[in-house]
């Protein structure tokens, strides 16, 4: 009896949609070490600290463009909605019907631009901190760390979104902005 013959073995493709670019994924993983590493550094190593916050500061500059000019899933135009929506889309979830989005749900663009919003005010206080009309000036340290705390907040509600997100639509959005690919849209979906 001969053996069968075995095909030849193939690259295999990751399967599903392609949604998020290369920048997009790099931003936001460069992002969240940046945010650690300045959240670690801080009062212990100035230089580290300093010079992550503006890392941070050139990497909110460098998505803001890429919002405007990105790729399809990375454009403001693409994903972000009015409160009214936002708020449609947070009263669905309460109810479990919420519509699984390709690219970024309501909820997940308003805490894209919240996370941008309080990350760029804290790079901005925290580099007004460097400049001697501002150094030890009690309310920009206090709005600095005040808002530092508000990013730790932030994210708390982002990850739990993304675990909420992921079971209900049973995909794995942690993969996703790794491998930058997405189950294809079916049904209700909203590609």
């Amino acid at each position: 009896m001969q053996p069968a013959v075995q095909p030849a073995m193939q690259p295999t493709q990751e399967p599903g949609v392609k949604v998020w670019d290369p920048f997009v994924r790099l931003f936001h993983w460069m992002l969240a070490g940046g945010i650690a590493i300045a959240w670690l550094s801080a009062e212990e190593w100035d230089a580290l600290h300093e010079w992550t916050g503006y890392l941070i500061a050139g990497l909110l500059a460098a998505r803001l463009i890429w919002g405007l000019i990105g790729s399809r899933y990375a454009r403001f135009s693409r994903f972000v909605r009015s409160p009214a929506v936002v708020s449609a889309y947070l009263r669905d979830m309460l109810k479990g019907r919420e519509k699984r989005y390709l690219g970024h749900n309501p909820a997940g663009a308003a805490m894209i631009l919240a996370l941008i919003a309080v990350i760029a005010g804290t790079a901005l206080t925290g580099w007004m901190g460097t400049l001697d009309r501002f150094w030890g000036v009690e309310w920009v340290e206090e709005i600095h760390e005040t808002l530092a705390n508000l990013i730790l907040v932030l994210v708390a509600v982002h990850l739990a979104g993304i675990a909420l997100a992921s079971l209900r639509h049973r995909e794995n959005l942690v993969r996703a902005m790794i491998v930058g690919r997405k189950r294809a849209p079916s049904g209700t979906d909203i590609a």
